[in-house]
């Protein structure tokens, strides 16, 4: 039931999150989102651990969101708090992300080709779909190399995360018993 409770307040956040900046309005959609992320972390059987990887999707989300910005490939309606870096309704979208880890998407674990395909087909989907909702637009740069550019990150990105969330026996840290 975790699982699905998981996938339900992911797509709440992301609806709160890309409605909120397309109306300009993000506040209350963010701390809403970040109150269930923390939730979300403090309830893990393993919150260190989770906090880890959030901190490491964050990191990454920041970079490839500016990187892909700074291109000229998308463009985010809200510049928050920084004109230099990807918003921060953004970076609680990739805390978000996070969370299906070991949540809606821990089927995936163990399936890192699977998951890049999802990753690269998914991401960049979401994000057309935010920006038909108003959250932004593709940059000078055009619509389809951003797309592509997406599908590159995304599908990275979540193998990546499943990847940094491996147990100390699947880093090989703790003998076989």
């Amino acid at each position: 039931m975790a699982k699905f409770w998981n996938f339900v307040l992911f797509q709440v956040g992301w609806f709160a999150c890309v409605l909120g900046a397309a109306n300009r309005q993000v506040l209350w959609a963010v701390l809403g989102t970040l109150a269930y992320i923390a939730f979300h972390a403090w309830r893990s059987p393993f919150p260190r651990a989770e906090m880890r990887l959030l901190i490491k999707a964050l990191i990454f989300g920041m970079i490839a969101d500016s990187l892909i910005m700074h291109l000229g490939y998308i463009d985010f309606l809200d510049s928050w708090p920084s004109p230099y870096l990807s918003p921060l309704w953004m970076w609680t979208l990739w805390l978000l992300v996070a969370t299906t880890v070991n949540g809606s998407l821990s089927w995936l674990r163990g399936r890192p080709i699977l998951a890049g395909i999802l990753g690269a087909i998914c991401g960049p989907l979401s994000y057309e779909a935010g920006i038909r909702l108003g959250a932004g637009t593709w940059g000078p740069g055009g619509s389809l190399i951003g797309f592509i550019l997406l599908a590159l990150v995304w599908g990275l990105a979540i193998p990546l995360f499943f990847y940094w969330d491996r147990t100390p026996l699947e880093r090989g840290l703790l003998a076989n018993p």
